[in-house]
């Protein structure tokens, strides 16, 4: 089973991006599933401008997403950039995309809401997502309840096609991503780097601690009992607590006399421990960024080899003489 999924290096992983997205594509891989897993640097042009924080961006990604656990010997992982057979099916499908689809996705609307340029880019952007998918032959792409859409486009696109052109790509399915609990950022916010909320992953466990530390709660003081339920901290503790731990800190909570201040030092101490051997390894890589480089252009190279024989497929189908 080929699945597949497409990362934008969008900022310095965080809690968010491990609990909502890594997590799962290394049970994927642990799996057995045949993984297909990139670095979305052309969408990414639709809200970077800045060449240095882009090239920055995409080489902290590569290091982190492999320092996590992602392996190369048994995942393809690459830059999306490096597939140039991408944007070329991306082409063909526009050819074929009524425009009344694209008017559709609510994603465009939500991002030029939030001030990002409306750009061709980003009108095309379910467009190019497609190509993405169906160019590697993937037959499920594991997808959260806000990239549904997008997929329903890509299953749209390709049967037209077929309908068109005769049998010739996959039509994907979903592979519904269990649904978790939305990882709170330290103002209760749903954590992203635009909130500037979040807890990285790759820092010190000094910078973790001060972190933890500035999440805000309520004023209830240190002896009176208190919510877990309505307590960023505990939620973030749920996600690395083990569940006889969580439990007894629930009690301390309900019980009183147990502050803050102490849930929020155990929270750094989980996540420091969690993470030390990731951050070893992070170390490790930085120092080699070659090394990073070398494995995405050879995962550039495998994936050109999947793409190449779709797009073949897909020049003969409408007609293009090579």
């Amino acid at each position: 089973m080929r699945s597949l999924s497409g990362i934008q290096p969008s900022g310095r992983l965080h809690l968010g991006n491990y609990f909502g997205a890594v997590r799962q594509f290394l049970a994927l891989q642990e799996q057995g599933h045949e993984c297909f897993y990139f670095i979305a640097d052309y969408h990414a042009l639709t809200s970077i401008s800045d060449p240095k924080t882009l090239r920055e961006a995409t080489l902290h990604l590569a290091t982190g997403y492999l320092a996590l656990g992602i392996d190369p010997k048994r995942t393809v992982f690459f830059c999306q950039s490096d597939v140039p057979q991408v944007a070329e099916l991306c082409w063909v499908l526009n050819c074929i995309c009524p425009v009344s689809l694209m008017e559709k996705a609510t994603s465009y609307k939500d991002k030029v809401a939030k001030g990002i340029s409306a750009s061709m880019g980003l009108l095309d952007y379910p467009v190019l997502q497609a190509a993405d998918i169906v160019i590697y032959d993937s037959n499920v792409v594991p997808v959260g309840a806000d990239q549904r859409q997008h997929l329903e486009i890509t299953r749209d696109l390709a049967a037209k096609f077929n309908q068109v052109y005769g049998q010739t790509l996959v039509v994907p399915e979903a592979m519904i991503v269990p649904e978790v609990a939305v990882v709170p950022g330290i103002d209760g916010q749903k954590m992203s780097k635009s909130y500037n909320n979040a807890i990285e992953i790759f820092q010190s466990d000094k910078a973790t601690a001060k972190r933890c530390g500035q999440i805000v709660t309520d004023s209830t003081p240190l002896e009176a009992p208190k919510d877990p339920d309505r307590c960023n901290v505990f939620a973030l503790l749920k996600l690395l607590a083990s569940p006889e731990e969580l439990a007894d800190i629930a009690g301390k909570y309900r019980a009183g006399g147990y502050g803050y201040g102490q849930a929020k030092g155990r929270l750094a101490e989980l996540i420091n421990q969690r993470f030390a051997p990731a951050r070893q390894k992070y170390a490790e890589l930085e120092k080699h960024p070659d090394t990073v480089a070398d494995i995405l252009r050879e995962g550039g190279r495998k994936a050109r080899q999947v793409a190449g024989a779709t797009l073949q497929r897909v020049r003969s189908a409408v007609g293009i003489v090579t």
